[in-house]
């Protein structure tokens, strides 16, 4: 039945989409978290007035005129020029922009809804949440692009948060669970795509013994927050549940899919998760462990996905 739902959610929004003439191939994201932050704030500010600036759309016009650096003062000249009422659309390589930043940012920013002592609270903003649970430390690096060895020589396509054994994993944004399991570079990891179907979220290394959430199956959806797994140190094994990574952290990734051929092949998309985390952090879930097992302190609704008709 989940199954059936999500190929329903899929249809709708693929149908909701436009389609380009061409399919984008390769996404340099380089956004630092300044510029995202700022960007995001405006939107949120300007959320209910008249002239709603939407972050994406200043993102997209700064790197228009940045070749795609976004620096904070070209996102702050952006955010004036929008609100001037300047038309993005003529500017050469802005559609290009907008749809791979979308692809991007399109699940983080919006509408959604929590409880708190049986009232439900709704709110505009970061809706998106950091991949570690509130009140578990850890740190991180700007780690894109190093080098790997194990197998065979490659980039590191994701970026490495360093914590504590057994600290509690959830899912960064909602969507389906399309792969689980072992992984002979990434250990136990768990791949999440999302309901729009252009970020396919990548969490590996996680525990061993007890990698994954309680009950948690290939097909599965789940909402931003929701507890997915554990972090640990396996992987680079062909042997299944072997610690064989010498620092416990989470591997965190995000891969964009713009069409399927792009979702397992030599050309995949994967861009740098670094600054997004960062923004992230300022927005974690609570997770406690009861009785009954483990569970969200605030249970949680994605308001924009009322939209459609499941």
């Amino acid at each position: 039945m989940k199954r059936r739902i999500f190929l329903c959610l899929l249809l709708a929004m693929a149908l909701a989409v436009p389609v380009r003439a061409e399919t984008i191939k390769w996404v340099d994201f380089d956004v630092p978290y300044e510029s995202l932050k700022y960007a995001m704030e405006q939107d949120i500010a300007t959320f209910e007035q008249e002239k709603h600036i939407p972050w994406i759309d200043a993102l997209a016009l700064a790197a228009c005129r940045t070749g795609g650096r976004c620096g904070l003062v070209s996102v702050k000249q952006a955010v004036a020029d929008l609100k001037k009422d300047l038309d993005p659309t003529e500017l050469k390589h802005f559609d290009y922009y907008h749809e791979a930043y979308t692809a991007v940012l399109g699940g983080l920013l919006g509408s959604y809804a929590i409880e708190v002592d049986g009232q439900w609270k709704s709110t505009y903003g970061l809706k998106a949440f950091s991949p570690v649970a509130a009140g578990y430390g850890y740190s991180h690096c700007a780690d894109f692009g190093v080098s790997r060895s194990f197998g065979f020589a490659r980039r590191h396509l994701g970026n490495d948060l360093m914590g504590s054994l057994g600290t509690p994993i959830v899912a960064v944004e909602g969507g389906v669970v399309e792969a689980m399991g072992w992984n002979r570079y990434g250990g136990w990891r768990v791949g999440i795509r999302s309901f729009d179907s252009k970020r396919y979220y990548y969490y590996a290394h996680l525990q061993k013994d007890h990698p994954f959430a309680e009950g948690l199956e290939v097909g599965d959806m789940v909402q931003a927050g929701d507890l997915i797994g554990f972090m640990g140190r396996t992987g680079y094994s062909d042997k299944e549940n072997v610690n064989n990574i010498e620092t416990v952290h989470l591997h965190f990734g995000m891969q964009l899919v713009f069409d399927e051929s792009q979702k397992e092949c030599n050309s995949e998309i994967w861009i740098d998760v670094y600054d997004i985390v960062r923004l992230l952090s300022e927005h974690r879930c609570s997770i406690q462990k009861t009785t009954e097992g483990w569970k969200r302190v605030y249970p949680y609704e994605d308001l924009d996905m009322k939209q459609f008709p499941w």
